[in-house]
């Protein structure tokens, strides 16, 4: 797959530099901000598996340790990282880090990675269309309205041999125009994320993230092409920067990182053909 790994690297190392050092303040906050001991947590996510995968892999060692937790779904990804921002909840878990600092920018919050986690992956998936040989001069396909999904989606098709398009050196840029070459003159529309699954009946195909492919019910073995998803689009814990160093966010860490939390993971067959951390090879 070509793509600008330099780039992306490095969005991916200064987001992670940030969880690290954990040092500066966000200015976007507004509510009395939490005490680092404290024990009583707020989580937010969007549509898909994170939510199930930490109520049953994280929240038991987090229960062990005397944590207790609140879930909240949240469908919009702007609101779920404002709303950690201006500590109406504690971490979010829905989103990749080149999201992350394109909400970040945009909003003028400093929310930060606190530690990767499995991740499905984006896929092409046939709706009128069942198979990739049946693409045909305007065939429709959706792709994910968010830039940095877009490109992973115009990644998938240039992938199957569909397009091709200039690289961009930040994903959170890219629109259709950096499409250079479309020989099957493919009709490729932006829509909403969680409108991708709903709308496949509608269309010939489309690019979907792998949030909304678990959510919607859809199984990776119906995919046509399945992405090979670079490491900067694999997802994270994400804090307020400053609570990056708190107890119970390095308690969050330590559960993901934790033997239990693998064994959870390799052992429960839904979560087979995720993006796994590095820690669990």
């Amino acid at each position: 797959m070509k793509i600008n790994r330099t780039a992306l690297l490095g969005a991916l190392t200064a987001t992670l530099l940030i969880a690290t050092a954990g040092c500066a303040s966000s200015q976007a906050a507004t509510s009395e901000p939490p005490t680092d001991d404290k024990t009583d947590l707020k989580i937010g996510f969007n549509p898909g598996p994170y939510r199930e995968m930490f109520e049953g892999g994280i929240l038991p060692i987090l229960e062990e340790d005397g944590y207790s937790v609140e879930s909240t779904e949240f469908t919009d990804g702007i609101v779920v990282n404002v709303a950690v921002a201006q500590n109406e909840i504690d971490a979010n878990i829905m989103q990749h880090p080149v999201y992350l600092d394109f909400v970040n920018a945009q909003e003028d919050i400093d929310n930060a990675a606190l530690v990767q986690i499995p991740t499905p992956r984006m896929a092409l998936f046939g709706g009128k269309k069942t198979s990739l040989d049946e693409v045909a001069d305007g065939s429709t396909v959706t792709v994910p309205n968010s830039p940095s999904n877009l490109y992973r989606g115009l990644l998938v098709l240039r992938d199957v041999g569909w397009i091709d398009f200039d690289d961009v050196e930040d994903p959170n840029t890219a629109d259709l125009s950096i499409i250079t070459d479309n020989p099957h003159n493919l009709n490729i529309t932006q829509i909403e994320n969680a409108q991708q699954v709903p709308a496949l009946q509608d269309v010939d195909y489309a690019t979907i993230q792998g949030n909304f492919i678990v959510a919607g019910g859809l199984d990776y073995d119906d995919a046509l092409a399945v992405e090979d998803q670079p490491l900067e689009f694999s997802n994270v814990v994400a804090v307020r920067e400053t609570d990056l160093e708190t107890p119970w966010a390095q308690a969050i860490k330590a559960a993901y990182q934790s033997p239990k939390f693998v064994e959870y993971i390799t052992s429960n067959p839904q979560y087979d053909g995720y993006q796994l951390p590095s820690w669990f090879e």
